[in-house]
């Protein structure tokens, strides 16, 4: 982050330190909802040298300049359509934006200060950078349009239409040509159907009543045959039929009685029984078992020990006083807090209000709480014959590391990883560069294959020199060395030095996300495979 220009700054001026302020809160509003380049319209200030200049930094590199000192017409007014654009994309974006009616007053207000002429506009690699004074100027005031009187031009339409209404319902009722003659002859129609209809379903329904009666008549001496049979008595007479009768069921029943009970004589065979014994088959079931443990893309015991040069991965961890803030807020309400942290709380918070806000911000779980977690339960899942290393980010200048923790050793990195505590000694601040620079030395990258996974909120506020160079310097050099980001901040200021090495960046603002987010990086990385049983 370079500084652009640093302005005198009066810290009795109570209206400058209002404006300020409230600066400060338009940018942790307005930032989770811009692009990186439609926000770096906005410079960020900073009260230096005994708080008796503002310095106002940005994150573009290059010379900045003045646009008014630019003498091409041409490349000026490119510029100007440029900062119109960015102004623009934050007008829409600032509308979709869910605030109450006191941040909608104070985004309003500020939209018309930047799009005042009297700013100071840097112009750093063609893009436009607004600087405020924080001098009181006069807003335009927006001119009042008065409202055209609605029976200006409307009355005419709407009385016509209302005179074309009124002359509709006077031909509708009082028109001569349309006579009530049509509709009498419906109605009598009508009643001379229904009256047919009602009368003809009574008299069928009384006539048929009497005919099935006489019907059923005739149909009485169907059960005198059913009577006849009943003279069978007469034949019973014959002697030869009685015993004919009686033989016959008394002949079946011994039958079948002695075949059933026959049937339980071969189980005394001594043959059935010695086969059910040699039935079960320990033999096979073994061998179906090894074959559901062992995962498809499992590494063999074997390929553990042919290789004599296995790959390596360093484990760079954000230990910064910035990882004690809860996950449990939003990405807004976490940058207001860092905004309060940098340019102080708003006067009319008590200090038991300063307190109680300051728990409610680091309450659990916070991101070194949940970082930690996951972090230990993805050191587990990292296949055997892969040595870790811990570069911890604990402050500025530089980070710290620690030797290489084999597969038996790495009960010491998680104690290790466990005892991480920021502290505030020396300033604090996140030494990324200094880490990403020290774990890319201590690893190989170009005989084999190896691997750093960052987990960070941030960017390196420790020193000026530009990561991304850093980064792209990485690759050239160690072509085989990727790296991957959990970044939890989700801020995406740190995403070229996983695309220039090949990585991929997650996205993690919640207990769920990281744990999901961590185990998706570590996969990725393809080093998460399990020994074969």
């Amino acid at each position: 982050m370079q500084r652009i220009t640093r302005i005198a700054f009066e810290q009795s001026n109570l209206n400058k330190m209002q404006l300020l302020e409230q600066y400060g809160f338009l940018l942790s509003i307005l930032k989770p909802h811009l692009t990186a380049r439609t926000y770096s319209i906005f410079a960020t200030p900073k009260l230096i040298e005994d708080n008796q200049y503002i310095g106002w930094y940005t994150n573009l590199e290059g010379q900045p300049t003045l646009l008014n000192d630019i003498i091409d017409e041409s490349h000026k007014s490119e510029i100007k359509q440029t900062l119109a654009t960015r102004i623009n994309d934050i007008e829409t974006a600032a509308k979709l934006i869910s605030l109450t009616n006191e941040q909608k007053t104070l985004v309003s207000s500020w939209l018309l200060r930047i799009k005042n002429l009297k700013n100071n506009i840097y112009v750093i690699n063609n893009e436009p950078v607004i600087v405020d004074t924080f001098e009181p100027i006069e807003l335009p005031i927006a001119p009042v349009i008065v409202p055209k009187p609605f029976w200006k031009w409307w009355y005419t339409l709407i009385l016509a239409l209302l005179l074309l209404a009124a002359l509709g319902l006077l031909w509708y009722f009082f028109n001569p040509f349309k006579e009530s003659k049509n509709v009498e002859p419906i109605t009598v129609k009508e009643e001379k159907k229904v009256e047919p209809t009602v009368e003809q379903p009574k008299e069928p329904v009384i006539k048929p009543q009497p005919e099935p009666e006489v019907k059923q008549e005739p149909n009485v001496p169907e059960p005198q045959p059913v009577v006849k049979p009943k003279p069978v008595p007469d034949p019973i007479t014959n002697p030869e039929s009685k015993p004919e009768v009686k033989q016959e069921p008394k002949a079946p029943e011994p039958q079948p009685v002695v075949k059933p009970k026959p049937v339980p004589d071969p189980i005394t065979n001594p043959e059935p029984k010695p086969e059910p014994k040699p039935e079960p088959k320990p033999e096979p079931k073994p061998e179906p078992k090894p074959k559901v443990k062992n995962p498809p893309n499992c590494i063999t015991k074997e390929e553990l020990a042919k290789n004599s040069n296995p790959s390596k991965m360093a484990l760079i961890f954000d230990n910064s006083l910035s990882m004690t803030v809860t996950l449990a807020e939003s990405p807004m309400e976490v940058g207001q807090y860092f905004n309060y942290l940098s340019y102080g709380y708003p006067r009319g918070m008590s200090q038991q209000d300063k307190i109680d806000y300051d728990k409610r911000m680091t309450r659990l779980p916070t991101r070194l709480s949940t970082s930690k977690k996951v972090a230990l339960t993805s050191i587990d899942k990292i296949q055997q014959n892969i040595n870790i290393s811990l570069v911890a980010l604990n402050g500025c200048p530089v980070a710290d590391t620690t030797p290489f923790y084999n597969y038996s050793s790495r009960g010491a990195l998680k104690s290790k990883i466990n005892r991480l505590t920021p502290s505030a000694a020396g300033g604090g601040g996140t030494p990324l560069y200094s880490g990403l620079e020290k774990a890319s030395q201590m690893l190989d990258g170009v005989k084999r294959d190896d691997y750093i996974l960052i987990i960070s909120d941030g960017e390196d506020n420790c020193t000026r020199a530009n990561i991304c160079t850093l980064a792209n310097h990485i690759a050239t050099q160690k072509p085989r060395l990727k790296i991957n980001i959990v970044d939890i901040a989700g801020e995406h200021k740190i995403d070229c030095i996983a695309n220039a090495t090949g990585g991929k960046v997650y996205i993690a603002q919640s207990p769920k996300d990281m744990i999901r987010q961590m185990n998706k990086a570590v996969s990725d990385l393809k080093i998460n495979r399990s020994v074969c049983q």
